[in-house]
C-alpha cells in the first residue's frame, strides 16, 4: 500500500484513528482535563464511546486501512482529533508543531508509530514554527491552501513550504480573522472543505474576498454554510471519495445543498466526540493515503 494525501478529496484509502479510550482515558480524566482543554462541556464517557463506535463503523465501511495511535501519557484529549499534528504527502509525513500548549507533545510521541508503518519523516517544524493540520488545503496538485491565523504562523508556513517541496510548490496564503479570539479553535478548514475538485463546503463571513474570488475563478462551485450550522461545525466536511462525504448530522440546509450538488451524505452522531471539543470528521482523522 502507498502513502501520501496531497488531497482533500480523492479516494481515502488508509487513515489514521485514535480510540476515544485512549485519548480521553476515563471519564475521571475527562471531569479534571475538559475544562483546561477549553472543551464546551465535559463529554459523556460512555456515550462518547459508542458515538466513536459508530463514527469508526462509517469510517470502516469505506476505507480499507485504518490504523490506530495507541494511549500515550504524553498527550491529553485532543489527541483525539489525528488530523493536526501531520500532514502525509507521497516523500513522507510531516510533523508539523501544534500551537495549543497542551498539544505540543503530539508529533513526538507519533514519530515511533510512523517508524511502525515504514512512512518516513520527511521533516518536522521546530524552533518559532507553529502549524496545525486543519489550517492546511490541498487544492491540486503542488498547490496548497496554508490559513495564517492564530494556530499557524509565518515561520510555520516557511518551513512547511521548504520540507514539502514540490507538494507546496504553489502555496496561498489565507489570513485568518480574530473572530472568537486566541483561545478559540479557528483553522483554515473551519471555513472551508474541498469535497471534489470544484465543490467546496464555505462559511464565507470568515473567508476573505481575494481567496473567494479566486476559488470562484477556478471553477469551484460554493456550498454556502448559514450561520446557526456554523455554529455546529457544519462547514468540517470530510471526503471519503469525490462527493462521498462524512458530516455531523444536525445541519440540514448544508446536507440538502450538498445532496443537490451530486453528493452522497453520510451523518453521524457527534455531540461528545466532535461538538463539545470542537473537531468536526476532518479533525478525526490523518489521512495517509488518498489514491490518485
Amino acid at each position: 500500500m502507498g502513502y501520501g494525501a496531497e488531497s482533500m478529496w480523492a479516494p481515502l484509502r488508509w487513515v489514521l484513528l485514535k480510540r476515544v479510550e485512549d485519548a480521553f482515558i476515563g471519564p475521571e480524566v475527562l471531569v479534571r482535563d475538559a475544562p483546561r482543554y477549553g472543551y464546551l462541556g465535559c463529554p459523556d464517557y460512555d456515550e462518547a464511546r459508542r458515538q466513536y463506535d459508530r463514527f469508526q463503523s462509517l469510517i470502516a465501511r469505506h476505507v480499507p486501512r485504518l490504523d490506530f495511535l495507541p494511549a500515550d501519557e504524553r498527550v491529553g484529549l485532543d489527541s483525539l482529533y489525528t488530523h493536526d499534528f501531520v500532514k502525509v504527502t507521497e516523500t513522507g509525513a510531516i510533523l508539523l508543531a501544534p500551537s495549543k500548549l497542551l498539544r505540543q507533545g503530539e508529533p513526538a510521541a507519533a514519530r515511533p508509530f510512523f517508524d511502525a508503518l515504514d512512512i518516513p519523516i520527511q521533516g518536522a517544524l521546530s524552533g518559532d514554527a507553529r502549524m496545525e493540520g486543519g489550517d492546511v488545503v490541498w487544492l491540486d496538485e503542488g498547490r496548497v491552501a496554508l490559513g495564517r491565523g492564530y494556530r499557524t504562523n509565518d515561520e510555520g508556513i516557511r518551513q512547511f513550504q521548504a520540507i514539502a517541496g514540490e507538494a507546496a510548490d504553489d502555496v496561498v496564503v489565507v489570513p485568518l480573522p480574530h473572530a472568537e479570539g486566541p483561545e478559540a479553535c479557528l483553522h483554515l478548514m473551519s471555513v472551508l472543505s474541498i469535497v471534489d475538485r470544484n465543490l467546496a463546503v464555505v462559511y464565507s463571513r470568515y473567508l476573505p474576498v481575494f481567496f473567494r474570488e479566486w476559488l470562484q475563478f477556478r471553477g469551484y462551485h460554493l456550498i454556502e454554510v448559514p450561520d446557526n450550522e456554523y455554529e455546529t461545525l457544519g462547514t468540517n466536511v470530510l471526503a471519503l471519495g469525490p462527493r462521498l462525504l462524512v458530516m455531523l448530522e444536525g445541519h440540514p440546509v448544508t446536507e440538502a445543498a450538498l445532496k443537490e450538488a451530486g453528493a452522497e451524505v453520510l451523518t453521524y452522531a457527534g455531540s461528545e466526540i466532535s461538538y463539545k471539543g470542537t473537531g468536526g470528521p476532518t479533525c478525526l482523522t490523518a489521512p495517509l493515503w488518498r489514491q490518485k
